[in-house]
Parts: C-alpha cells; sequence; structure tokens
C-alpha cells in the first residue's frame, strides 16, 4: 500500500484538460521597430526631435517666405528694433525703444512727427522729469524722419506722380542751404526745417515767443510761376498750408527742390520714399519696412539672414556628416576586423593626420585655393580630418564583437569576410555611428559658427550668411541693441541642447543590449 498520497486524491485526467505547447501569439519585433520603441518612450528625445524638426523648417521656409534677401541692406534702417505688427499698439515687440534724454534730442524726433505725421516718438507721448529728462518710446522705423535725396528729373517726375496717384506726401518743403545749420553734422540733415543758434560751440533749437519751433523753409512768390509751376518744377499735391499764403504783402509758394547741374535735391520722408522705391522703381516685392527679429548693423534683415544662415548650416553639416561616416564605417571597419599590422599602419595615418589642426589646414587651403568658395575651404577642411572620430569608433566596436561566439560560429560555418564585417558586426556597431552621426551635425555647425564668429571663414558674400556672422555682427552692439546677437545666439543654444539630447535618444534606442527590454 501506498503511504504517500491518498489514492482519493487522483482524478482522471480529461484529454480537452490536457496542456501541449502553443504557437506564440505574438508577432518578432524587427531591430529598427524595437529601437523605435525605446526612442518613443524617451521624452526628452522626443521633444529634442520637434524643436529639430521646426528648426529645420524655420531654415527651409521662411527664406522662401520673407520679403527680403541675404543681398539687402539699407543703412537708414541700421539697428532697426523688432517689430511683430501683432503688438504695434503695445509696449513690446512694437519696433520702438525706450529713451531718456534732454530737451533738444526729444524736440529733435518730436518734431519729426509735427512736420510729416509719422511720429518718431511714439503717439507722440512723453514724460518728463523734475530733472528736465524726457522719456519715451522711439519708432526705429520713423526715426529717420526726413532725409536730403539727389534725384533725376525723370524720377522727380515720377514721384510727383505716385503722390498725386496715392495721396501720400512723399516730399517736402526744401530748406535753403543759407537757412541749415552750418555745424557739419546737421548741414544734411533734412529733419532740421527751423531755425537754429550756435551757443556754447553747440547748434540749438531757436523758439519764438510762445515756444514754438520757427519754420524756416524756402519759397518763392508767384509772380515768378509759369502755368502753375514754379522753378522747381513741382507739380504735385502739396502740404498744409504751402498752396499759397503771404508774405511781405505777396503770394509765395514753398519750395520743394534744389535745381542742381545732375538733376534736383529734394527732402523726402523716408519711411514713405522707401515704400515708394521699392514698389515702383526696384519693384523687388519689398513693401513697408518690416523686420520681424529687427536688422543688423549694415541694414540686414537678422530673420532673412538667420534662416538663411541656418539653412546653410544644415546642408552644410549633412553632407560633411555623411562623408565623415561613410569613410570613417569602412575605414575603421577595415582596421578593427583584420587589426595587426594593417590596423597598426592605419592607425599611423590617421594619428598624423588628426595631429594637424583645423585651423592650419584652413589657412594652408585658403592660400593654396585663392578666390575660391570659402564654403568649399571648409567643407575640404573638415573631411580631411572629420572621419577620423567615426573611424575610431568602428574600429573600437569591431574590436569588441569580432571575437564573440556568433561571429566565431558564423567563420566555422564558411562565412566570408564581407559577410561577417557587415552582416554579423557591423549592426552592433550601428547605435554608436548613428549617435555619433548625430552629434557631428551640430559639432560641425558649432565649428563653422566659431570660425565665421572670428572671422578665419567669411561667409558673407553675396546670398550666403552664417549663423556665427550674425553673432560677431552683433557682438560691438550688445549695450545698445543686444537683438542683433540674442536671436542667432539662442538659435545655436537650442539647436546644441536639442541635437545633444536627441542623440543620446538615439544611443539608446539603438543599443544592442537594451533589445526587448521595456526601460
Amino acid at each position: 500500500m501506498y503511504d504517500g498520497i491518498p489514492l482519493e486524491k487522483f482524478e482522471f485526467a480529461q484529454t480537452e484538460d490536457l496542456t501541449h505547447d502553443k504557437k506564440p501569439e505574438t508577432q518578432p519585433v524587427g531591430y529598427l521597430k524595437d529601437a523605435m520603441r525605446r526612442f518613443a518612450k524617451n521624452k526628452g528625445a522626443i521633444v529634442a526631435a520637434v524643436i529639430i524638426v521646426l528648426m529645420l523648417l524655420f531654415a527651409i521656409i521662411v527664406p522662401f517666405c520673407t520679403q527680403y534677401t541675404v543681398a539687402y541692406f539699407d543703412t537708414y534702417y541700421a539697428y532697426t528694433q523688432p517689430k511683430c505688427k501683432l503688438f504695434e499698439n503695445t509696449s513690446f515687440w512694437d519696433g520702438c525703444r525706450e529713451m531718456e534724454t534732454n530737451q533738444k534730442t526729444f524736440t529733435y524726433y518730436y518734431a519729426m512727427g509735427q512736420e510729416t505725421g509719422h511720429n518718431a516718438v511714439k503717439n507722440q507721448e512723453y514724460t518728463m522729469t523734475e530733472d528736465g529728462v524726457y522719456r519715451y518710446r522711439l519708432d526705429t522705423y520713423q526715426m529717420n524722419g526726413v532725409v536730403y535725396k539727389n534725384l533725376s528729373l525723370e524720377e522727380y517726375q515720377a514721384l510727383q506722380e505716385y503722390q498725386i496717384e496715392t495721396g501720400i506726401q512723399v516730399i517736402y518743403p526744401m530748406v535753403a542751404k543759407r537757412d541749415r545749420p552750418t555745424a557739419a553734422d546737421y548741414e544734411q540733415d533734412g529733419n532740421i526745417y527751423y531755425e537754429t543758434e550756435e551757443k556754447a560751440g553747440k547748434t540749438q533749437i531757436k523758439y519764438d515767443s510762445e515756444g514754438n519751433i520757427i519754420p524756416v523753409y524756402s519759397s518763392y512768390p508767384a509772380s515768378i510761376m509759369e502755368n502753375g509751376v514754379g522753378l522747381d518744377q513741382y507739380n504735385s499735391i502739396r502740404v498744409e498750408g504751402s498752396d499759397g499764403f503771404q508774405k511781405d504783402g505777396e503770394t509765395c509758394y514753398y519750395n520743394y527742390a534744389l535745381v542742381t547741374p545732375s538733376g534736383v535735391q529734394v527732402r523726402v520722408n523716408y519711411y514713405e520714399y522707401y515704400t515708394y522705391y521699392h514698389s515702383r522703381v526696384a519693384m523687388d516685392g519689398i513693401g513697408n519696412p518690416s523686420f520681424l527679429f529687427g536688422t543688423t548693423g549694415s541694414g540686414k534683415d537678422i530673420l532673412t539672414c538667420l534662416s538663411s544662415g541656418a539653412r546653410f548650416s544644415f546642408i552644410f553639416a549633412i553632407v560633411v556628416a555623411v562623408c565623415n561616416l561613410i569613410v570613417g564605417a569602412i575605414y575603421g571597419s577595415i582596421a578593427g576586423y583584420y587589426g595587426g599590422r594593417i590596423d597598426l599602419v592605419m592607425e599611423r595615418i590617421t594619428d598624423i593626420l588628426s595631429a594637424i589642426p583645423t585651423m592650419v589646414v584652413i589657412t594652408l587651403l585658403k592660400l593654396h585655393m585663392g578666390g575660391s568658395s570659402q564654403a568649399l575651404v571648409l567643407f575640404i577642411a573638415f573631411f580631411l580630418t572629420g572621419w577620423i572620430g567615426m573611424g575610431h569608433r568602428t574600429r573600437m566596436q569591431f574590436y569588441r564583437f569580432k571575437n564573440q561566439e556568433y561571429v566565431l560560429s558564423a567563420r566555422t560555418l564558411g562565412a566570408s569576410d564581407r559577410r561577417l564585417m557587415f552582416k554579423h558586426i557591423f549592426p552592433n556597431a550601428i547605435g554608436t555611428l548613428v549617435t555619433a552621426f548625430a552629434l557631428v551635425i551640430p559639432s560641425m555647425i558649432y565649428s563653422e559658427t566659431s570660425f565665421s564668429y572670428l572671422g578665419i571663414i567669411n561667409l558673407a558674400t553675396g546670398n550666403i550668411t552664417s549663423v556665427g556672422t550674425l553673432i560677431a555682427a552683433g557682438q560691438a552692439s550688445l549695450a545698445t541693441a543686444p537683438f542683433v546677437a540674442m536671436f542667432p545666439s539662442v538659435f545655436l543654444a537650442l539647436l546644441m541642447l536639442s541635437f545633444n539630447l536627441f542623440g543620446n535618444g538615439l544611443r539608446d534606442a539603438f543599443n544592442p543590449s537594451l533589445r526587448g527590454s521595456e526601460g
């Protein structure tokens, strides 16, 4: 008799209760699918990827949407403040800057709005402290006011016709040279349309008994007019009060032009003249001056230059990174797989190349290639030594995996060297190489930015510019116009941070040791 489990505990099993091995219901997960699954769980890498995509779209799309080009510049609008039309009625991003000045400077800007209606002092609003300091917001789009322009007779007539057609006053009464300030800094200043006087060696504004400025427009009597046209050949709309006024008992008219040997000299409101010139003369599609990110010291649109420079940087960095990846992967695979004397010789070659400073390479290439493209010089310099790091990484991965059991088994079964290298060993190096590739792109952009910032490479030619060139342009105006350097600096910093997070995410995603993990 069995002394263990009682017999009554045993029961006959039913056929349907028997358990057999079942075919797995799940589908096999490929290497790339598994890598993407792990990458999607890295929130930081996902955010970085989105930012990189947005920056790529910015670099690709914006140059085609903006009304300016990289070659465009206008020195009258140097250091113009950023302006967004959505905020023009606020005190933020409205194209103005805060000013604290004395009465003379304030009156200079305030008088612009009194003459033309284009207020350099925003809304002609200001406050004055007990110390006599005026505080106001200066509109950098209107601060040019009225300027002197030399035009041919044909251009003069065309501008008059534009005024009649649109009803917009562009030309304003002239100031005779004898009535202009004697100080050299003010003699050609079209905004001095009032009497001035010299006090303590400085040009000061002269006021009447009621404290108002005194206009000094030049004029001529109606008696010398022929067919309603005076000596100034002006036959267009006039400013208020200039269409026949009494002076010394005679009807007079303001003079709107000064005849010169080559044509005429006129006073024009530059904001309106800018619109007229680009819409009717240059016909380049530029309307009213509007700079979302402001302008540089030479009057270039920062938004256009930044987007175009970013596009150049992305294209340049990706091309260099792809070339370095191909050459470095092949070179490192051969050195790591065969080892021995082959590896020794190949390593000494890379040691010699890596010992040459990039700056020396660039300098020698510039001297040798002469007037060749600066971008081509930079590409050759980065390519000559840029693949070395990729080659070292590939070599290390091959040394790590070439003696693994699965490689030895494949060799025993007769696999060729080519199959062993690129079918069994190289896939294990993909994670490291992809991460390196992702990090090479910002590294190339940073290096290119550094060299252009230092002036070693000049990419600010024609329709080409770079982020480094913009940062260098803003260095001299950090105290007065910090936005010139701020926008490209923020772009570069955000790009570096995003690519580093993105690269770390790729490294973890393509790491073979993490395949199938849920972490």
